[in-house]
C-alpha cells in the first residue's frame, strides 16, 4: 500500500503524464490527417473539461474537503477559489458549517421510579471536525441518524438515575430539570465529538405520558387533588371552629361583665328605693301603707278588671271625696322631690 501511495504523489504523477504524453505524440504523428483532426478536437474538449474540473469554490458557510480515492487529503475552510487535481484523482465534498437543528421522533423512556414517559427533544449542532466527520459519517443524513442514537441513549441513561419528580414537580427541592438537561448535554457532546460533531444544545421540548398510562395518571392526579382539598377543607373547618369558639368566649365574657354591671346598678336602685320607702314609712306609716296598697292595685288590676269593695273601704272613701286625695298626691310629690338625684 505504501508503494501505491508513493506512486500517486504529485511528482511521480507529473512524470507519468510526461511519458504518456510523449508516447501519445509519437503515435499521433503516424495517423492520417482526418483522424488527427478528430483526435485533436476530442483531446481539446477533454483538456478543457480536465482544466475546468481542477478549479472549485468554497462558500463562507461551507468546508471544502478534498479526497483522493475516498481518502481525505485536505480540508479548506477559507472561502474563495481553489485548485485541485482533475477527477478522478481528486474529488471535493462540501460540508455545511452553519448551525443546524435536528428533532428526532418522540420516544419513550423509563425513569428511576419505573415511570414511563414520552420525550421529544431538539438538538442544535454543527460540524466541528470536517475530516473526522467525512471519515466516520460521510454526510448530514448519516450524521443525524448517528446523532439521534447518541441523544436517545444519553436521555435514557440519564433518566434511569433520576425519579419522575426530578422532571415534573411542584416542590422546588425535588425539581431538578435543569440538572438533568445539563447532564444529557454534557454526555452527548462528549460522544458526538468522536464523529466530528459539535453539539451546541439539547432541549427537551415535550414531556408526556404514554397513551396507555394517561388515564391512570389522571386518576392519581384527581385523587391527589382530592386529598389536598380534604386537607385544606378540614384545616378551614378547624380554624372556623376556633374562631367561633373564641367569639363565643368573648361574647360570654362581655355579657357576664354587662350582667354584673347591670346587677350592680339594680342593687343600687333597690337600695335607694328601700331607703326612700323606709323614710316614708318612718314619717307617716298609715300613708305609706295606703300608698303601697295603691301601687299594688296598679300592678294587679287593668282596665278590664272588675272588683267589688265594701262601702266603708278607704279606697271608696277617697274616690268619693276627691278633695281628700289632694293631701295624698301632695305628700307623694313631696317625697319624690326629696329623693336624691343619681
Amino acid at each position: 500500500m505504501r508503494s501505491i501511495s508513493t506512486h500517486w504523489e504529485p511528482r511521480n504523477l507529473m512524470n507519468f503524464f510526461t511519458r504518456f504524453w510523449s508516447q501519445t505524440v509519437s503515435r499521433f504523428q503516424h495517423l492520417p490527417h482526418r483522424t488527427k483532426k478528430s483526435i485533436g478536437f476530442l483531446g481539446g474538449v477533454l483538456g478543457l473539461l480536465c482544466l475546468y474540473s481542477m478549479f472549485f469554490t468554497v462558500d463562507v458557510s461551507e468546508y471544502g474537503v478534498v479526497k483522493r480515492f475516498g481518502k481525505v487529503v485536505r480540508v479548506l475552510s477559507e472561502p474563495g477559489l481553489h485548485v485541485k487535481l482533475p477527477a478522478p484523482f481528486h474529488q471535493v465534498q462540501k460540508i455545511n458549517r452553519s448551525l443546524m437543528s435536528f428533532q428526532p421522533p418522540t420516544m419513550e423512556y423509563l425513569t428511576q421510579s419505573k415511570n414511563h414517559i414520552s420525550i421529544s427533544n431538539i438538538t442544535l449542532w454543527r460540524v466541528g471536525d470536517p475530516k473526522r466527520f467525512v471519515e466516520t459519517l460521510i454526510d448530514r443524513t448519516h450524521a443525524e441518524i448517528r446523532l439521534a442514537d447518541i441523544v436517545s441513549s444519553e436521555i435514557g441513561s440519564t433518566l434511569g438515575i433520576y425519579p419522575l419528580n426530578a422532571l415534573i414537580s411542584t416542590k422546588p427541592e425535588e425539581f431538578q430539570f435543569g440538572k438533568v438537561v445539563a447532564q444529557i448535554l454534557e454526555n452527548t457532546r462528549k460522544n458526538a465529538r468522536n464523529y466530528g460533531i459539535e453539539v451546541i444544545d439539547v432541549r427537551l421540548v415535550a414531556l408526556n405520558f404514554p397513551e396507555q398510562n394517561k388515564q391512570s395518571v389522571f386518576e392519581r392526579m384527581v385523587a391527589e387533588r382530592g386529598r389536598m382539598a380534604t386537607k385544606y377543607r378540614s384545616e378551614g373547618e378547624m380554624e372556623s371552629a376556633r374562631i367561633i369558639a373564641e367569639a363565643e368566649r368573648e361574647k360570654t365574657k362581655i355579657l357576664a361583665e354587662a350582667y354584673k354591671e347591670a346587677e350592680n346598678y339594680r342593687a343600687q336602685g333597690d337600695s335607694e328605693a328601700m331607703r326612700i320607702y323606709t323614710e316614708a314609712f318612718r314619717n307617716n306609716p298609715p300613708f305609706y301603707k295606703f300608698l303601697r296598697t295603691l301601687e299594688a292595685y296598679e300592678k294587679i288590676f287593668d282596665t278590664r278588671t272588675l272588683i267589688f269593695f265594701p262601702s266603708d273601704a278607704d279606697v271608696i272613701k277617697l274616690l268619693n271625696n276627691p278633695e281628700g286625695m289632694k293631701p295624698v298626691i301632695e305628700k307623694k310629690e313631696a317625697l319624690k322631690d326629696q329623693a336624691p338625684v343619681r
